[in-house]
């Protein structure tokens, strides 16, 4: 019996550490958490953005550097962890056909989210905004992941370039949506590949850097409410019916559309 118990327990101990190899890696759940926040931040944005719509505030989101820079913080926040995601996928051996498919999910609800816009706003309409700009970067940003150096050097010369760099062929709707362009369009939400291709290469690297210490630097993410992590596995579903809620929560209370 005395040699039984100790064995016991061992199995025991075998199988619990068996088992924790088998749930999700922390390291998911910490980009999920910080994907999360991403979420609940672009939610107080649209919810603010809405507001002015049904014209409750006067918010200045064109010009008003507070504004300005928190929708910089959010889209780049979203186009650094496309990065780091890509990272992951890679790690995860994840294969081509659901590499793709998961891309053409995201093109698809980009597609979607171009003509919801065209019926509240035709004149303005999205037409590359945050997910066009996910989209074809995860597919050009993808063989980086073998190389994050070349990564790192490719995404800060392209934020370079489309903060630095503009010219008047650029204007036209045909070649806008790459960047460089003299004014900014008119549209609700314009997120070219110059800088923000860059910002999802830079996501590369530091993903590459940070799995490379076991996410050891994404720990504090853990402590995260469970709602936020949620909110980071399911920020495309958030992300595409978010703001269908918000304008018809306003109009309901209001009794009016905007």
């Amino acid at each position: 019996m005395a040699v039984r118990a100790p064995l016991a327990r061992a199995a025991k101990e075998a199988q619990a550490g068996a088992g924790a190899r088998l749930r999700p890696p922390a390291r998911v759940a910490a980009v999920d958490a910080l994907r999360g926040i991403a979420i609940v931040a672009m939610i107080g944005y649209h919810f603010s953005f809405d507001l002015r719509l049904f014209g409750l505030a006067r918010f200045d989101f064109e010009n008003g550097p507070l504004w300005l820079a928190a929708r910089a913080a959010i889209v780049a926040t979203f186009l650094a962890l496309c990065g780091v995601s890509l990272v992951l996928a890679r790690r995860d051996g994840v294969t081509a056909a659901r590499r793709w498919r998961r891309i053409g999910v995201i093109a698809a609800c980009a597609l979607a989210a171009s003509a919801a816009s065209w019926l509240l706003f035709p004149r303005s309409y999205i037409w590359f905004g945050v997910l066009h700009c996910i989209a074809v970067s995860s597919a050009v940003a993808w063989p980086f992941t073998r190389h994050p150096r070349l990564a790192l050097a490719c995404g800060v010369a392209v934020i370079v370039a489309g903060l630095a760099l503009t010219h008047p062929a650029f204007d036209a709707r045909a070649l806008a949506w790459i960047g460089f362009t003299t004014t900014k369009p008119a549209t609700e939400d314009y997120v070219p590949l110059f800088p923000w291709l860059g910002v999802a290469l830079v996501g590369v690297a530091a993903g590459d850097a940070i799995a490379r210490r076991s996410f050891a630097p994404l720990a504090f993410l853990m402590r995260a409410p469970r709602t936020i992590a949620w909110l980071g596995r399911h920020s495309l579903a958030v992300y595409m019916v978010h703001q269908p809620v918000l304008i018809g929560a306003l109009a309901l209370a209001l009794r009016r559309l905007p």
